[in-house]
């Protein structure tokens, strides 16, 4: 490994954190309640959906990376998975409050894990299917 691999690593490792920073950010101003504060507050449902959201994110930024030769298009893929998923998880949860009356968010913030789990679990099964496109 020479000096320059590692200077890459570097700048690669930064700007995907910084990428996972603004998405996380961006992600949790449409939440109906601040993650970090209820995290603060010890509340392990929100905490575990936001550490499965982040786990998500990280896997498709992963798979960008990997697959890319050019920072730039690893961090754009990573950024449209960001907005693709999130519609898609917009859609499901509207269709499970109107069709089964179940809140994911409501439920979510009341401290309910199974309903933490339902959410976070749509980011990971997203994430898995974007990542096999990317």
């Amino acid at each position: 490994m020479t000096w320059i691999n590692v200077q890459a690593m570097f700048v690669w490792t930064a700007a995907g954190a910084l990428l996972l920073f603004i998405l996380m950010s961006i992600d949790s101003l449409f939440t109906k309640y601040k993650d970090i504060a209820e995290i603060r507050n010890g509340n392990v449902a929100v905490t575990t959906r936001f550490v499965m959201k982040l786990f998500a994110q990280g896997y498709i930024l992963s798979h960008s990376i990997a697959k890319s030769n050019d920072l730039w298009q690893a961090l754009l893929a990573s950024a449209v998975s960001f907005v693709i998923l999130f519609i898609v998880e917009m859609a499901v949860r509207f269709a499970l409050k109107k069709g089964v009356s179940l809140d994911l968010d409501q439920g979510t913030q009341k401290g309910k894990v199974a309903y933490a789990l339902f959410a976070g679990s749509l980011h990971v099964a997203g994430a898995s299917i974007l990542a096999a496109t990317l």
